[in-house]
C-alpha cells in the first residue's frame, strides 16, 4: 500500500498576525493554514479570544522554533474595568462581585502599580491550560471545581500607567513568558480595594517582533481572494528574523560540517554565553547555545534548501 500523499505546500516561515477580537488562536491559525494551503503550521502561545494583536504563526520548519518565540518576553496594552470581578478575571467571565471604586488619582495608582514590578509571585487561574493530574485547569473549572494551584514566579519588566478614567486604567505591561495578564489585573484591583478584570487586552510584541508589522485576518482574505495563495508568501517572515534580537554565528566550513552533525564546535569571535541564531554563508541553520568552554552546540537545527 502506497503512502498517503500530504496535502498542503510545503512552505517555510512566520507569519506575523494580528489576531482579531473574538477569535481563538487555533481557529486564526487554521484561518491562515487554509489561506497560505500550507501543510504544516503552529502558533507560538495562544492570545485568549477576547484578545486582539500579535500572533506569531510558524509553518513548515519554522515550527521547530516556535518553542523559543513562546519563551520570549510578552507587551501587552490593558485596560482594567475596576469594581467588578469574574469568573475568568476577564470581560468574557459572569460577574462574582461589585465594589465601589474608590476616588483614585495616578498618584495613588503608580504606589500600588510599583509593588507589582520585577520578580512577583502568581497563583494560575483556574481558567488557565495548566494541568491537574493531567485535566486541564479550564476543564475542571467547566465543572465549577477549584484545586489549589502553586504559586508561580514570573518577572513584570515594565507596568506604566498609561491613562486613568474613573473605573478604568490602560496599563502597558512588558512581562516575562507565563505571566497571566488576568491575574495581574486582579491582584492591582485588590490592591486598590476594589478588585477588577481585564476589559481589553492587546499584545503589541514578543520578543523582539512587533504588532506594527503584522498584518489582519481580513487582509490575508482580501488577497488571496483576488490571486493565489503564493501571494501571500509575501507575508513570511524568514524563520532567522523571527529571532532578530539574538546574535547570529556564521559558520564555515568543517564548522558548519560538525555543527550539522549534531556536534558543538569552536567559533571565533562567537558570543561568550547564551542563545544564537546558526548560519552558513546566510542560509538559517537553527538556533544554538554557548556552551560552558566557550563552544557553540547546536539546539535545534531546521532543514535547508
Amino acid at each position: 500500500m502506497g503512502k498517503k500523499r500530504q496535502r498542503g505546500r510545503l512552505v517555510d516561515g512566520v507569519l506575523l498576525l494580528d489576531k482579531p477580537k473574538g477569535v481563538t488562536s487555533n481557529a486564526a491559525l487554521q484561518a491562515v493554514k487554509r489561506l497560505l494551503d500550507a501543510r504544516k503550521g503552529g502558533h507560538t502561545g495562544s492570545l485568549d479570544p477576547l484578545a486582539t494583536g500579535l500572533l506569531p504563526l510558524c509553518f513548515g520548519e519554522a515550527t521547530k522554533i516556535s518553542a523559543y518565540l513562546l519563551n520570549a518576553d510578552k507587551r501587552y496594552l490593558t485596560e482594567i474595568k475596576l469594581g467588578v470581578k469574574t469568573t475568568t478575571g476577564d470581560a468574557e467571565g459572569e460577574v462574582v462581585e461589585t465594589r465601589p471604586v474608590p476616588p483614585l488619582d495616578a498618584a495613588t495608582v503608580e504606589s500600588v502599580l510599583t509593588r507589582f514590578r520585577g520578580e512577583i509571585e502568581q497563583i494560575p487561574p483556574m481558567h488557565s491550560a495548566i494541568k491537574y493530574k493531567g485535566e486541564p485547569l479550564y476543564k475542571l473549572a467547566h465543572q465549577g471545581k477549584e484545586v489549589a494551584r502553586e504559586p508561580r514566579r514570573v518577572t513584570i519588566h515594565a507596568l506604566e500607567l498609561i491613562s486613568l478614567d474613573r473605573d478604568r486604567l490602560l496599563l502597558d505591561i512588558r512581562c516575562s513568558k507565563g505571566t497571566y495578564v488576568r491575574t495581574l489585573a486582579e491582584d492591582i484591583g485588590e490592591a486598590l480595594g476594589c478588585g477588577g478584570h481585564v476589559s481589553e487586552l492587546r499584545r503589541t510584541e514578543v520578543g523582539a517582533l512587533r504588532v506594527d508589522d503584522a498584518v489582519t485576518l481580513e487582509n490575508l482574505r482580501q488577497i488571496w481572494k483576488a490571486g493565489t495563495p503564493q501571494d501571500l508568501d509575501r507575508y513570511l517572515l524568514p524563520m532567522g528574523e523571527a529571532l532578530r534580537d539574538w546574535p547570529g554565528v556564521q559558520l564555515k566550513g568543517d564548522a558548519a560540517y560538525y555543527l550539522r552533525m549534531g556536534q558543538p564546535v569552536l567559533v571565533p569571535r562567537a558570543p561568550t554565553e547564551g542563545w544564537v541564531r546558526l548560519y552558513e554563508e546566510d542560509r538559517f541553520l537553527g538556533v544554538g547555545e554557548i556552551i560552558d568552554d566557550g563552544r557553540v552546540a547546536p539546539r535545534r537545527l531546521v532543514k535547508v534548501a
